[in-house]
């Protein structure tokens, strides 16, 4: 019998190296994790840094995602792309090559010291919410559908990135 399949968002984000091309090709990488397929991913979003201001802006977007694997298990297989893409913990929200955050998992709520899901601080983040109201308007988060949440933050820091070409 195989393991039950799990709904999986998941916030990319990079600021260093050609950060619209980390994004890009985590977003092709997250389909390849084993036994998980990429469902979904919203645009491309440029956003100011949250945290130290002497940053360069960041790329991000939000991938949903179908997998067999535990949130444990997944966030292994994210932070193994992480280093892939020469992630380097500096210091806390500091500039990186690529920042994977599994946002949700399923209804599942899951405290460990490894792990917090729903992701603690992405409903105060419009670079989180609005590429995943983008996907999902009609997911209810506390209460409240993600579209609502999503128009009630301050967006002034984000835009949406033009397609290349």
């Amino acid at each position: 019998m195989s393991p039950p399949r799990h709904s999986a968002w998941i916030g990319l984000g990079s600021n260093l190296d050609g950060p619209r091309g980390h994004v890009e090709r985590a977003l092709g990488e997250l389909d390849r994790l084993p036994l998980t397929r990429r469902i979904a991913a919203s645009r491309l979003y440029a956003s100011v840094p949250v945290g130290p201001a002497d940053q360069p802006d960041y790329i991000n977007a939000v991938a949903h995602l179908e997998t067999r694997l535990s949130p444990l298990a997944l966030l292994d297989q994210l932070q193994a792309l992480e280093q892939r893409h020469g992630r380097v913990r500096g210091r806390r929200w500091g500039p990186r090559t690529l920042d994977l955050d599994l946002l949700l998992f399923d209804e599942h709520r899951v405290t460990l010291p490894r792990l917090t899901v729903p992701h603690p601080q992405m409903l105060q983040r419009a670079f989180v919410l609005v590429p995943l109201a983008e996907l999902a308007p009609r997911l209810v988060l506390e209460g409240q559908p993600l579209a609502r949440l999503a128009a009630e933050l301050d967006t002034g820091g984000l835009q949406p990135v033009l397609p290349q070409g």
